[in-house]
């Protein structure tokens, strides 16, 4: 087994100013050093949906771990919630741009977001670390910072202030972000929205949101 969960067991839940939890050595070394091998080529920034990708076996044995039953489970038990009956969406970014990392919340079809960062074992940029705020409008209003070394994973439920951002950055930034979405339309209206992107992408287009 790639992830190791027993990293996700031992860590606490917050609960203000909205719940999360952040965990270290979720992947090991020797998983980090196998899938640093076989992360998707991704050349360009953006977020990629899996159907936009090609990757290799370990790769494919980390989502289907990411899709199992006892992640999710594990999750529910932290955040107290049901997530068994929502759908859930993996998506992987490989490059940041400077524009990325600006303060938001999350859109309204996200319940539940995690992110599993795939860089090297230590993130030695100041810029480029995960940011959880108080405010929308102030990236020194910091809750928790969260570099986004290998390994290291993130997760909160989404509210109407869950601010997060992070400082300027641009070059390689590996994460596999998965979603447990609101609904399976929302679900269909967000991948549809990065395959679109993926395709501007792919023709040297902007992006489309």
């Amino acid at each position: 087994m790639l992830l190791n969960l027993s990293a996700l067991e031992e860590a606490k839940a917050a609960t203000e100013p909205f719940p999360y939890l952040t965990a270290s050595s979720v992947l090991r070394r020797p998983a980090l050093d196998l899938l640093a091998d076989d992360f998707p080529a991704i050349t360009k920034p953006g977020i990629f949906a899996l159907s936009d990708l090609h990757y290799g076996k370990v790769f494919e044995q980390l989502v289907k771990e990411i899709r199992g039953r006892e992640l999710e489970a594990l999750l529910e038990d932290k955040f107290d919630v049901t997530l068994a009956d929502k759908p859930l969406m993996v998506t992987v970014r490989g490059k940041a741009q400077l524009k990325d990392g600006r303060i938001h919340a999350d859109s309204k079809d996200k319940f539940l977001t995690c992110l599993l960062y795939l860089n090297s074992p230590h993130w030695n940029p100041e810029a480029g670390r995960l940011r959880l705020l108080r405010s929308p409008d102030n990236l020194d209003d910091i809750i928790a910072e969260v570099p986004p070394d290998g390994g290291t994973f993130i997760a909160f439920k989404r509210t109407d202030h869950s601010w997060h951002g992070h400082e300027p950055f641009e070059g390689v930034r590996r994460v596999v972000m998965f979603n447990w979405m609101v609904s399976k339309a929302a679900l269909l209206k967000n991948l549809g929205r990065h395959t679109l992107s993926a395709a501007f992408k792919k023709f040297g287009g902007a992006d489309a949101y």
